[in-house]
């Protein structure tokens, strides 16, 4: 097991920023030796996961399997996206669905009607928990003492000059997030860019998601977005608590 641990670190070393990696770049990344980082290295190049110029490592398509069994296997992902959809085409605005891993969320469905961030964002989609609407809704639903646990082991940079990174802080805006039920991010991800989110919820009281509504801050600043998106995020909210 300990050799699918480590090609498992190897793999999550490539993103948008490091799409193109070496040997060297895999040991430091992952810490691991140069010579485990080139058996794994050409380990997943022999098994179809990667391919390489002779210096260069880059991952294949195939690699989109692994993602697609977890979407494959959990019911949830298909009814959260049918859902979105329905509520993106109703108010002509970007919404998302996202689930905690650590201290990050992964996008597990999302209806895009226009790019509002300057990365793009898809399904499988990593983006940091403390700073995010969806972040805090799925942080908020945690024991306070795990919460704060997961804040304050994640690197919390000043994305902008909005962007609240004390652990204090941020714990008091979770606390705020349970008493009310809803977070609003204004420009803290990025410049122009605001949103408001709630959680998914089982008909138990589990909260297995968040969806959210992005939208441009120019258009829709906080008041705004609570009062035009709130209502129509807490009726997906109560469908979905029928369903899931």
């Amino acid at each position: 097991m300990l050799g699918l641990e480590k090609g498992l670190a190897v793999i999550a070393c490539f993103d948008a920023a490091h799409p193109r990696l070496t040997i060297a770049d895999v040991a430091r990344m992952t810490g691991l030796t140069r010579a485990t980082a080139r058996r794994c290295l050409i380990t997943l190049a022999r098994i179809g996961y990667a391919e390489t110029d002779g210096r260069f490592f880059t991952l294949t398509p195939r690699v989109l399997k692994l993602g697609y069994a977890y979407l494959a296997s959990t019911p949830l992902t298909a009814v959260l996206q049918s859902a979105l959809e329905r509520l993106s085409e109703a108010i002509g605005e970007s919404s998302s669905a996202s689930i905690l891993d650590g201290g990050e969320i992964v996008y597990v469905a999302r209806a895009a009607t226009k790019r509002i961030m300057s990365v793009g964002l898809a399904v499988g989609a990593r983006l940091p928990a403390y700073c995010t609407s969806m972040g805090r809704v799925l942080l908020a639903a945690l024991p306070e003492t795990e919460a704060r646990t997961r804040v304050a082991a994640s690197p919390r940079p000043a994305l902008t000059a909005r962007t609240i990174t004390g652990v204090e802080e941020v714990m008091a805006v979770l606390a705020r997030a349970r008493a009310e039920g809803h977070v609003v991010i204004d420009q803290e991800l990025e410049l122009g860019l605001t949103s408001i989110a709630v959680p998914v919820v089982d008909r138990a009281g589990r909260v297995l998601a968040a969806v959210n509504i992005g939208t441009q801050a120019a258009r829709f600043p906080p008041d705004a977005l609570v009062r035009e998106f709130l209502p129509r995020l807490q009726a997906v909210q109560a469908d979905l608590a029928r369903i899931v």
